[in-house]
């Protein structure tokens, strides 16, 4: 099939739960088994960071310390890299979370270098709105300011954002409105975001949407036709199987 990355969720600095934890359990050459069949298939596995399941700057976990101990996982069970599904909103709010951000990124890619590892972020769409009473150090727009390079791509939660639904062709694509104006894909685009590390993250069922965001695969498709025909080509993250 087209799905050309698979995500385990998840590592917390706790350990490793759910799919992470099953993963950990295999015994190393079943383990194998699996990591050769994937990559003969021309796949990738990651595992992903946090979740809503922890909330680490707020937490006060240190994020170098962070970064090696999801490193070592990694490395561990010979995955291909981590993708940090960082959604602390209070450390956001407050202004603290983009440094945290910005010195994990760099002490994880210094552990996993470009070239033998992928590493990818998971941010809700409104994290890049420009709006300082929002976010004032400026969210993921001052994390990309300062580590974008070195992110390979951007997992966008185009969901569960209250009013700001990302549910129709022109909210998802061209003027998303509602709580967080400006922040749709080509409006994030147009911030100085790269097209192409800009996924589309969408709920893959109704289930996966605590609130907002779901579309049909028929409109959703729809969407991406549009988006393709006005140059974007990042592809889609599907949350959850």
């Amino acid at each position: 099939n087209d799905y050309n990355v698979i995500i385990l969720g998840f590592w917390l600095d706790q350990g490793l739960y759910d799919s992470g934890y099953s993963w950990a359990q295999l015994d190393s050459a079943t383990r194998q088994s699996y990591l050769d069949a994937i990559h003969a298939a021309g796949k990738k596995i990651l595992i992903s960071a946090y979740g809503a399941a922890e909330w680490p700057t707020t937490g006060g976990v240190d994020p170098t310390t962070s970064a090696k101990n999801l490193a070592a996982i990694v490395k561990q069970y010979d995955l291909d890299g981590a993708d940090i599904d960082w959604e602390d909103n209070s450390a956001m709010d407050a202004g603290t979370g983009e440094q945290w951000l910005i010195t994990f990124q760099n002490a994880l890619r210094a552990e996993l270098p470009s070239g033998d590892y992928l590493i990818s972020h998971a941010p809700q769409a409104p994290y890049f709105i420009i709006n300082t009473a929002q976010y004032p150090n400026g969210a993921y727009q001052a994390v990309h300011k300062e580590v974008g390079s070195s992110i390979d791509w951007y997992n966008t939660q185009f969901y569960n954002q209250g009013s700001s639904g990302y549910d129709t062709c022109t909210t998802l694509l061209t003027q998303s409105g509602g709580a967080f104006p400006g922040t749709s894909l080509f409006e994030i685009i147009d911030s100085g975001i790269d097209s192409d590390k800009l996924l589309i993250g969408k709920p893959a069922t109704p289930a996966g949407a605590t609130n907002t965001g779901y579309m049909d695969p028929s409109a959703l498709a729809t969407c991406l036709s549009q988006a393709k025909a006005q140059g974007w080509d990042a592809g889609v993250m599907l949350w959850q199987y």
